[in-house]
């Protein structure tokens, strides 16, 4: 019991820590809607005529084919290489049927419920089954007068929808039933995923800021954590943090595996799981840059700082680890550009090239920490390091934001789309508004984690039988196994 409420008091400290910093920004404009100190509108601007490049269609639909290469086969393999060979497949299966089971939910309510309007937390229901959805229907992107065909956008925000709730099974790997998973995984999405990625990226798009009232307008129909003025270009909040805490509050609740700290539970593969990585550093190019919406400047920026931050993350592990144990490890490598990856995702869209290598640098070297003696301090289970690098990583990319965000440290600022120019930054705000996005994620998804795992285990279970455990779960759960040797 004591590590579990060590990690409990952990987890609570989290979050007051986020809510505590957010506390002075409770009045913090959203930085899509003009301070009033630069509302130089008077009179409504003319929307300009709506444009769809083939450019930027062509460029999000590549992006969602790298995203989907991110998960299969890249996010199965780094995780698959990580267990015991007599559970390599029930990673694999565990990623291929999620991420198949989220891109139905997200066709049938998920998209509606994300980015269509309804109040602060959720959407509404007018876009269920993709209802209304044509090949001429449009979505905004982060230009005035810019779209792309709203099918495109719709398949893009599947892949984040999908790659989520998988991310997640890394912190129970190899111990818990498939049945249990997926219904855990269908409550988790609909209830944490769909508001966090309402909360913090529904809003009514560029067109709707003409002056200081109609941003004001189209700010109330935002998602809560967007009028917070919460920065999270490709999903700090909504994806890593979200799935992060789900991962820990997971592991906490179902135990330790059979063996752990007394038998060798060594990665079968680290060949697969290097293999995995690289799959995923590709495809995060995908993810992030595919978040611009566009084939612009802005894309090329992005596409630098996910290179560099992630190159700095890998050398910073690899550094703390040479220097803690003697040896630098390719698995510590990969989990180095795993957490770089992670920290840049918020910041990408915001820092610049100096700042990406930055927070590179702090996000490898404090993953590192966290996987290796935070782990051991609170005694928890994370199997696959989920919460250590995804949690972790996605905390100090969504704070870490609001500095490398400052122009005055070569980021880019915050654009004001009723002045038509980049607002003046004020990186205490900023870091209070980016607070609140941490201190939202941690509680809401620590809680409805916490009720769906007890709603689960009431239901079906959620641990598999310790003979299933030791058998390993590729021949007791799916009656197969990796290798035939």
């Amino acid at each position: 019991m004591k590590p579990l409420t060590s990690a409990f008091v952990l987890f609570l400290l989290l979050a007051w820590a986020g809510l505590t910093l957010a506390e002075p920004a409770t009045a913090t404009v959203p930085p899509t809607v003009v301070p009033a100190a630069t509302a130089l509108a008077e009179t409504p601007a003319a929307a300009p005529a709506p444009t769809v490049d083939k450019a930027d269609t062509a460029w999000v639909m590549v992006s969602t084919v790298l995203v989907i290469l991110m998960i299969i086969p890249g996010l199965a393999l780094f995780y698959g290489g990580m267990v015991r060979a007599k559970n390599m497949l029930s990673i694999l299966m565990q990623v291929f049927v999620i991420f198949s089971m989220t891109a139905i939910l997200w066709a049938v309510y998920g998209y509606s419920i994300a980015f269509t309007e309804g109040n602060a937390f959720f959407g509404g229901l007018s876009k269920v089954f993709l209802s209304g959805i044509t090949p001429e229907s449009l979505a905004a992107t982060f230009s005035k007068g810019i779209y792309i065909p709203e099918y495109a956008y719709v398949a893009f925000q599947l892949t984040f929808a999908g790659i989520t709730p998988a991310l997640i099974i890394g912190a129970f790997a190899e111990r818990v039933k498939f049945s249990a998973v997926l219904l855990f995984i269908l409550l988790w999405f609909t209830f944490a995923y769909l508001p966090m990625a309402h909360m913090v990226w529904y809003w009514a798009g560029p067109d709707a800021y003409t002056d200081a009232a109609a941003a004001e307008a189209a700010g109330a129909t935002a998602g809560f954590l967007f009028q917070k003025g919460a920065l999270d270009f490709a999903g700090g909040t909504v994806v890593h943090i979200n799935a992060g805490v789900a991962g820990l509050i997971g592991c906490l609740l179902i135990g330790k595996r059979i063996g752990f700290g007394k038998e060798s539970l060594a990665p079968h593969s680290v060949t697969l799981t290097m293999l995995g990585a690289c799959l995923l550093w590709v495809g995060w190019f995908g993810f992030n840059v595919g978040s611009n919406l566009e084939a612009n400047g802005l894309a090329t920026l992005v596409f630098v700082n996910t290179l560099l931050a992630t190159a700095a993350a890998t050398l910073a592990w690899v550094g703390a680890e040479w220097a803690v144990r003697g040896k630098p490890s390719m698995l510590g490598a990969a989990s180095g550009a795993i957490a770089g990856l992670v920290a840049i995702t918020p910041a990408c869209g915001w820092a610049g090239p100096m700042g990406s290598i930055f927070l590179g640098l702090v996000a490898g070297a404090a993953c590192f920490w966290a996987v290796t003696y935070l782990k051991a301090m609170l005694g928890y289970d994370d199997s696959l390091d989920a919460f250590g690098v995804h949690g972790i990583g996605g905390i100090i990319g969504a704070l870490g934001t609001a500095i490398v965000a400052n122009p005055a440290l070569g980021g880019t600022g915050v654009w004001d789309y009723v002045a038509n120019g980049v607002a003046e930054y004020d990186t205490m705000a900023q870091l209070g508004s980016q607070a609140w996005g941490v201190g939202v994620a941690i509680v809401w998804s620590g809680t409805v984690s916490f009720v769906a795992y007890k709603l689960v285990d009431a239901a079906i279970g959620l641990r598999a039988s310790e003979e299933v455990e030791r058998e390993g779960l590729d021949i007791s759960e799916h009656g197969e196994t990796a290798y035939h040797l």
